[in-house]
């Protein structure tokens, strides 16, 4: 097989690893009170529990399926028409794995690498995730969500006074940056530590997550729409701490049917 041919070929999801795991279900998705890895990772997210939340332990991502690198990009497009029909335990797994999970145990200096680059290796960007029952930190290491809010707040993550798509969506990504993160990566890029220059390296890290968004998306038939979102509510009801923005979010769903005509 040659280069152009490989390269037509090759699945988008090429690089997820293991398969899908049974665990017990909680409101539609996978949840145990915990999850092991051997991973080691010296730059977890940090987040206040809600204690009336379990955790979810997300399933293995799926290794297999999905349409090519080269066809996700012909389809990547935002598409803001999406069904609040809940995505699968295995559809999140592999989709906050695409996002910005852990595709290998030895990256730069020593920490864990994950599937979209950032500034240094900060991994300053940490996801929350809006579900219909409540928002969860996504800590990547160990593959699980941890409680953080409980209530329905996808609202929210649509933009300040109005839900719209977001409202209704099943899954709601939303972009905080931790700028401490900075202080402790492995290696310092030029202007790190510089608040204006801070502001192109987590603009540029977000954007590169989103985009794995958007091509997970195309290859696996989702609708998904990168937008503005309430920043000051998302803010205090996350509950941040004064190195944290909330930045951007990303809504994810199954496409909706479209009405047939009358």
């Amino acid at each position: 097989m040659n280069r152009r041919t490989f390269v037509k070929t090759l699945p988008a999801l090429t690089l997820l690893a293991g398969a899908a795991s049974s665990l017990a279900q909680n409101a539609g998705y996978n949840s145990t009170p915990g999850a092991s890895s051997s991973v080691p990772d010296t730059n977890k997210p940090s987040s206040p529990a809600a204690p009336e939340l379990p955790p979810i332990t997300l399933v293995k991502p799926q290794i297999d399926g999905g349409k090519s690198v080269l066809a996700s990009l012909r389809e990547r497009k935002t598409n803001r028409n999406i069904s609040p029909e809940k995505l699968s335990p295995q559809m999140l797994s592999s989709l906050l794995w695409a996002a910005f999970g852990v595709n290998r145990e030895n990256g730069p200096s020593g920490r864990s690498g994950r599937t979209a680059a950032s500034a240094s290796n900060s991994q300053e960007i940490d996801i929350y995730v809006a579900l219909a029952e409540g928002i969860y930190l996504y800590d990547a290491v160990p593959h699980r969500l941890t409680p953080v809010v409980a209530g329905d707040l996808r609202a929210k993550a649509g933009g300040r006074g109005r839900g719209g798509a977001a409202a209704q969506a099943p899954v709601n990504l939303i972009y905080v940056v931790d700028l401490a993160k900075y202080s402790q990566a492995p290696f310092q890029e030029p202007g790190l530590k510089d608040p204006e220059i801070q502001k192109s390296y987590y603009f540029t890290d977000t954007g590169l997550i989103a985009g794995n968004v958007y091509l997970f998306a195309a290859s696996q038939g989702l609708a998904a729409w990168f937008h503005n979102c309430n920043k000051p509510g998302l803010a205090a009801d996350l509950k941040l701490g004064p190195e944290q923005r909330v930045l951007f979010a990303q809504t994810v769903g199954y496409p909706a049917q479209s009405q047939p005509p009358r």
